[in-house]
């Protein structure tokens, strides 16, 4: 990895799985072990914001098996990995990971931790200026603009470079951390998950916590700069930026011939492989901060939208418990209950794609959104087309956190 400009900061831990308050610049030598456990924490709920967001535009692809739905499906699942990742590294560090109290607000102001404030985190359907977003989030810092560039954390790599930092300075501690163990288990191994500490004692866990950090950055933003593959580890597949860029380019990575450094001026030509059609997309409006109150008070059919909107959370409720259980609960229920939380991720899918993204908002409540939302119709309107019919989208509300 080519080194990064490192922020040093200081994260407080977190509370009932949310995230602790913004993260605040402070020296090097305070970046103790506890900062690191609450930095993990944190990487948590920064892995898990960018699920809803990704699923939401997935949710919205009419057909469910096509290259656009396989690209983000893709994408979605590496994210689970690096989530779960984060998770067994705090738990390797005596931690217990919080995951039952996670519930980003959206829309948000960027992502936890600080993380690219400039950044507006909307609920909405696939569209070309979601994909902009999509790009945003998985970006490499050679790519931002010099706006873009000045906050603490611009990326997401930034964020994860000051954690690279910590661990390196505070090794011995790391070490006699993980030796020590902790309440919290570690959840995956199987499924190839990172875990640390338990099934190979001559390896180091600082080198094994450094190259776990390395393949959440490769796959997300690339191995190095100038690149937007992930490197010869994963058989230089495309990063999440790439695929990504496939989407809004509608044509598959190909590296031009004879090869050219990767800009924002020099990307177009970088996707000029076979053609991806741009998919049918359900027109869902933009999940507005009240979650559909306003626009459910409007409509008359509102108690059958209600239902099918609670169901849905009810089901993304037992998921994020489910997942809490898997690294907090007695060890043997830890299997049964990653699985139950994979059978209520289904639940949503079906619950989203073939109910709520099916209810039309009725076309009078589409005309008073101006007024049912006057600060946010702007918003809306950018990433929702009210111009044709409009559907209902998925909430993702974990009401365990509420």
């Amino acid at each position: 990895m080519s080194p990064r400009s490192v922020v040093t900061a200081v994260a407080p831990p977190a509370a009932a799985g949310r995230p602790g308050p913004p993260i605040r610049t402070t020296p090097t030598g305070m970046r103790d072990l506890d900062w690191i456990r609450g930095t993990l924490q944190t990487a948590i709920a920064l892995e898990h914001a960018t699920m809803p967001l990704y699923s939401a535009a997935m949710y919205s692809l009419e057909v469910q098996n096509y290259p656009s739905y396989n690209i983000i499906r893709s994408v979605l699942m590496e994210e689970m990995v690096h989530m779960a990742a984060a998770a067994n590294m705090l738990a390797a560090l005596g931690g217990s990971p919080a995951i039952s109290g996670l519930a980003p607000d959206w829309p948000a102001a960027g992502l936890p931790g600080g993380v690219m404030p400039d950044l507006t985190a909307v609920l909405a359907p696939l569209s070309p200026r979601h994909l902009a977003d999509f790009m945003r989030i998985e970006a490499p810092a050679y790519l931002l603009t010099e706006r873009e560039r000045r906050p603490a954390y611009p990326t997401i790599g930034h964020f994860y470079d000051a954690l690279r930092e910590a661990l390196a300075a505070n090794a011995d501690a790391v070490r006699r951390a993980v030796r020590a163990g902790g309440p919290a288990n570690q959840v995956g191994g199987n499924l190839g998950y990172p875990v640390f500490g338990r099934d190979d004692e001559a390896a180091d866990p600082v080198e094994q916590f450094l190259d776990t950090l390395d393949l959440i950055t490769d796959q997300g933003e690339g191995a190095h700069s100038a690149t937007v593959e992930a490197g010869g580890a994963y058989q230089h597949e495309g990063s999440h930026y790439a695929r990504f860029a496939e989407l809004r380019h509608q044509r598959r990575y190909l590296p031009p011939e004879p090869g050219i450094p990767f800009t924002r001026e020099t990307e177009p030509a970088f996707f000029q492989g076979q053609e991806i059609p741009w998919p049918v997309v359900i027109n869902t409006l933009a999940v507005p901060s009240d979650g559909y109150a306003a626009v459910l008070a409007a409509d008359p059919d509102a108690p059958a939208a209600r239902k099918e909107l609670d169901a849905f959370d009810a089901a993304c409720t037992a998921m994020m418990t489910a997942l809490d259980l898997a690294w907090n609960g007695p060890e043997e229920t830890s299997w049964p209950s990653l699985g139950a939380a994979v059978e209520r991720m289904n639940d949503m899918r079906v619950l989203s794609c073939f109910t709520i993204m099916r209810r039309q908002i009725p076309a009078e409540t589409v005309e008073r959104l101006d007024v049912l939302y006057p600060e946010e119709y702007k918003l809306l309107a950018e990433y929702t087309d009210l111009g044709r019919p409009v559907f209902y989208g998925p909430r993702f509300r974990n009401n365990a956190a509420r």
